[in-house]
């Protein structure tokens, strides 16, 4: 069985936040806070519970807007763009909470993310001739090779909702994919899983970027895990960066150990 994915290669990804604020009222959830992200990464980005690291990644793929800073993706300003457009830029992520529609099989819910790519109009899907049969097609062969490489083609006419937490997780996972991601924000993929699950999910994350080169951004509280994969680690506390460097340059920082184990 072939289970490489067809995803482009990406090309060279400039990403930025500079100096983004954030604050619900009088609650500072962010502040001042500056990252960027290149090829040939996977940053993870820590901190204790609270810290505004869910809240970061709401402001890259646009949940949350900041009220002060930037956001730059491959040149262009999206600060203030909608969540749709941040992902027709290839801008994917999955969440710490499982979004998945229950109801729809493994292919429906992979098939449903990659209505984003659809150029055909919606007279032609509707009587499903033409170009948009044939249009169809692709994408579903698109989204049959995102099955086969994360290894869950027993499971596509499954409805998701009968699955198990993590076959959920990894299906959550192909459906940012199936949106062609250029950078790819994982909030957690891994929490609540055993053992097995968890080393599967590492290689799974370990494969999309040694095969397609995808930058991505790791929310992961298993610091061994984060570790063992990634290439930056940037950590936060109270909203505020604190550090941004080598895993062992991080790991080190007293700073760190402070924010994590107090004086």
């Amino acid at each position: 069985m072939d289970n490489k994915l067809n995803i482009e290669a990406s090309q060279d990804v400039n990403f930025n936040v500079d100096n983004i604020s954030l604050s619900f009222g009088k609650l500072q959830v962010l502040q001042e806070v500056t990252m960027s992200v290149q090829k040939n990464e996977i940053v993870a980005i820590i901190g204790p519970n609270g810290a505004g690291k869910t809240s970061l990644l709401n402001c890259i793929n646009g949940f949350y807007h900041p009220q002060t800073g930037s956001i730059h993706f491959n040149g262009q300003e999206i600060t203030t763009s909608p969540i749709t457009e941040r992902a027709r830029l290839g801008i994917a992520r999955t969440f710490q909470n499982i979004e998945l529609f229950n109801s729809l099989t493994t292919l429906e819910n992979l098939l449903a993310a990659r209505h984003l790519r659809f150029s055909t109009g919606s007279l032609a899907a509707a009587v499903h001739f033409g170009w948009a049969r044939s249009e169809e097609a692709r994408h579903r062969e698109y989204v049959e090779a995102i099955i086969d490489f994360l290894e869950i083609k027993h499971l596509r006419k499954k409805a998701v909702g009968t699955l198990t937490y993590g076959m959920r997780k990894r299906i959550e996972l192909g459906r940012a994919l199936a949106i062609e991601p250029k950078l790819l924000l994982l909030d957690e993929p891994m929490a609540g899983m055993n053992a097995e699950e968890k080393g599967d999910m590492v290689r799974f994350v370990l494969d999309i970027y040694d095969e397609k080169k995808i930058p991505i951004i790791l929310i992961e509280h298993d610091i061994g895990v984060v570790m063992d994969i990634a290439d930056r680690v940037i950590v936060l506390n109270f909203g505020t960066k604190i550090a941004d460097g080598l895993p062992n340059e991080v790991q080190s920082n007293p700073d760190v150990i402070r924010a994590y184990l107090g004086e």
